[in-house]
């Protein structure tokens, strides 16, 4: 079959953003359409610049006969504006306030729009660190997880509270809950993780940190690097935190159960994804 240009460069964009952070070797796309490198290596050129003046992306090639084009999911500032702001735009409708001073959010953590735009936001302040897993917690940090990790090209661990027959001998450690002053247990396959791996940990609710303190102790167990923390909603007004390096979309104080009412404002993330930019 004969393919246009058009039609080969429709392809060509599916393939490179269903598999991202992935070498796919010029000759893949050559056997596909019968063309010459030179024809490819054009169309890639063509994508690239408009991946990249369109804030979709970047496409970089690698020469040799190893050689291949590989996409890396990088949304602009302005995007990552967007999407703090509708993220705000859902968060802070007073209904959402419980009992304890806790936000309800399940429906935003299965909102699958939300979720997808929010996995490319984390995976453009990342995406620079070499990751080998996205870690989270279960079960609110599943989704979540799995929405960055999907950007990155990298598998999902999930740390648990109890032990299951299905993960075979694991890690554990006892950790001091943020939220309830508890003693409580997390749990970790150890198939789950190679030594040694790279880590990035995301969770949807940071308050006083004891839970993302638990699994930077369990990722010691497994003598893996943890080479950043990402939250959706952190509580701004809790100090002593044992762990200062960390981003978040957004950030909530002055919590009244009575008026029900509290304040929503942004996060770190965009000052993150600028500085990201200048570097590049």
């Amino acid at each position: 079959m004969k393919y246009k240009r058009s039609e080969r460069l429709v392809f060509m964009t599916q393939h490179l953003t269903a598999h991202p952070n992935q070498l796919i070797p010029l000759t893949f796309f050559v056997d596909k359409f019968n063309q010459a490198k030179s024809s490819i290596s054009e169309d890639i050129r063509i994508i690239k610049d408009v991946f990249e003046n369109d804030g979709i992306g970047i496409v970089q090639t690698t020469a040799g006969a190893g050689g291949g084009v590989t996409f890396q999911p990088k949304i602009s500032y302005s995007r990552a504006e967007e999407i703090v702001e509708d993220f705000m735009g859902m968060l802070k409708t007073k209904e959402r306030l419980l009992p304890g001073g806790y936000l309800y959010m399940s429906d935003i953590m299965g909102h699958p729009t939300l979720m997808n735009s929010i996995g490319e936001l984390i995976a453009t302040m990342y995406g620079r660190e070499d990751i080998d897993a996205v870690v989270t917690i279960a079960t609110k940090g599943i989704s979540l997880a799995n929405a960055v990790a999907r950007k990155l090209n990298v598998p999902v661990a999930v740390i648990r509270k109890d032990n299951k027959v299905t993960e075979g001998s694991t890690v554990s450690v006892n950790y001091v809950s943020g939220s309830t002053r508890k003693i409580e247990t997390m749990v970790l396959s150890k198939r789950t993780l190679k030594e040694g791996s790279r880590v990035l940990v995301v969770d949807d609710f940071l308050r006083a940190g004891g839970s993302i303190t638990g699994v930077i102790n369990l990722m010691e167990e497994f003598s893996a690097q943890v080479v950043g923390v990402s939250v959706l909603v952190e509580a701004k007004q809790v100090e002593h935190r044992r762990f200062n390096d960390y981003t978040s979309l957004l950030k909530v104080s002055d919590i009244d159960e009575f008026n029900q009412s509290f304040l929503v404002e942004e996060g770190n993330c965009l000052e993150y994804i600028e500085n990201e930019f200048q570097k590049a």
